[in-house]
């Protein structure tokens, strides 16, 4: 069994997002004018704003049983350095790492470790109950467990004789 990662209820991711795309707005356009602003660029400068300023691990997402289990691969971390907020609609993780480079560990010639903040919003398909979510993180891999709302789940129902 793995360490239980706290789970906080809020109200809106919202206001994180715009903030987190804001921030990668202004470092894509610093990055354009760095290349002389040059056109045809703008994924690139997109994709490389955002791999400086936060990381996405990888996830799945699985639906099973009326409840929602998602996996995400976080190596490098410690389960008290994930906070985990979640919504009826949306779950963020956020983390982050420290991976640096000494002479003791003499010349690097390649390195894929990731560092810095990690950020991960995930809209889910369905609304969950936030009281009935759970975390735990073993190995290097989150596994977070989310109820499905009783309201959105999907009930078979078998037409009455009349």
């Amino acid at each position: 069994m793995g360490d239980t990662v706290p789970i906080r209820k809020t109200t809106s991711v919202f206001n994180q997002m715009k903030d987190m795309q804001d921030r990668i707005m202004r470092r894509a356009y610093e990055l354009f004018e760095q290349h002389g602003g040059a056109l045809g660029r703008d994924l690139q400068n997109w994709t490389e704003a955002e791999h400086e300023i936060a990381w996405k691990p990888p996830f799945e997402l699985t639906e099973k049983d009326g409840r929602f289990q998602l996996e995400a691969a976080i190596s490098g971390v410690n389960a008290k350095d994930i906070d985990i907020e979640v919504t009826p609609e949306d779950i963020v993780m956020k983390a982050e790492t420290h991976h640096e480079h000494t002479e003791k560990k003499g010349l690097v010639h390649y390195c894929e470790f990731e560092k810095g903040k990690m950020f991960r919003a995930i809209h889910l398909p369905k609304k969950i109950n936030p009281d009935k979510v759970k975390a735990e993180f073993k190995d290097g891999l989150l596994r977070l467990t989310a109820e499905i709302a009783e309201d959105t789940r999907t009930r078979k129902i078998k037409p009455e004789a009349a």
